[in-house]
């Protein structure tokens, strides 16, 4: 292998290294039977780097690969949104909005919005998890509101809801005709978080990408699906920053 590999890692039994910025990340390595070609992804958060390859692919050539596109993952790394420390003060988005949280120990745990800010009561400790879940059941509420509406225009009976914690797919509908959508669309604007379950719920009668599909996508979503998937590929990593 070449020069790159000098600061490139393999522990046994342990995922590889690859030092990014300053940073010492894994290289997390997924064979999958339907790849076809290798690819590389930096994780949202940017804790790790990840490369899927052809069940046959070796490693070293997954991380040769990785190591080509050093200058890539270190422009992805260097735009990671940091975390914020969510206390008192902090901003969060909730459908596209920006609030401040505004603690109360004394207020009532469930949150409320009030004149721009995220009211929310309780101890300081496991403030990030109540509003998670206070996020979570926003967004199943928001997105089955979404699915019920699409379902109708589109004609065809409602199928069971999931909110996903994927870390790089926003929707999916399985062949059994789940939808699962990622809950921080929540935090994204309105439209954003339509045009993805509209895409799922077209998905309904096409189960592929081709143009009835496009077609069927114009018909039910009432904005502009690629100024939405703008809006995405833009912003879409800052909504794993509050939560990881």
């Amino acid at each position: 292998m070449i020069g790159w590999l000098e600061r490139a890692t393999i522990r046994p039994n342990r995922d590889p290294v690859l030092e990014l910025g300053g940073q010492v990340l894994p290289v997390v390595i997924r064979r999958l039977a339907n790849a076809k070609r290798m690819t590389l992804r930096l994780a949202p958060d940017g804790s790790a780097v990840r490369v899927t390859l052809p069940q046959w692919g070796r490693t070293a050539d997954a991380l040769e690969f990785a190591g080509s596109r050093r200058d890539w993952l270190e422009r992805q790394l260097a735009a990671v949104v940091p975390a914020p420390v969510l206390v008192d003060g902090t901003a969060l988005t909730f459908r596209g909005e920006v609030l401040r949280i505004r603690h109360m120990p004394t207020a009532p745990r469930r949150p409320r919005i009030e004149d721009a800010a995220l009211v929310i009561g309780g101890p300081a400790l496991g403030l990030d998890k109540r509003l998670q879940r206070w996020l979570e059941g926003e967004s199943r509420r928001l997105l089955g509101e979404d699915l019920a509406e699409y379902c109708a225009i589109a004609g065809r009976p409602q199928p069971p809801l999931a909110l996903s914690r994927a870390q790089r797919r926003w929707g999916s509908c399985a062949h059994d005709g789940t939808i699962r959508i990622n809950w921080r669309l929540v935090m994204a604007p309105d439209l954003v978080r339509r045009s993805v379950v509209a895409h799922e719920v077209a998905h309904l009668a096409h189960f592929d990408h081709s143009t009835a599909f496009h077609r069927e996508l114009s018909r039910l979503f009432e904005g502009e699906v690629s100024a939405a998937n703008s809006w995405l590929r833009r912003h879409g990593r800052a909504l794993y920053a509050p939560f990881g």
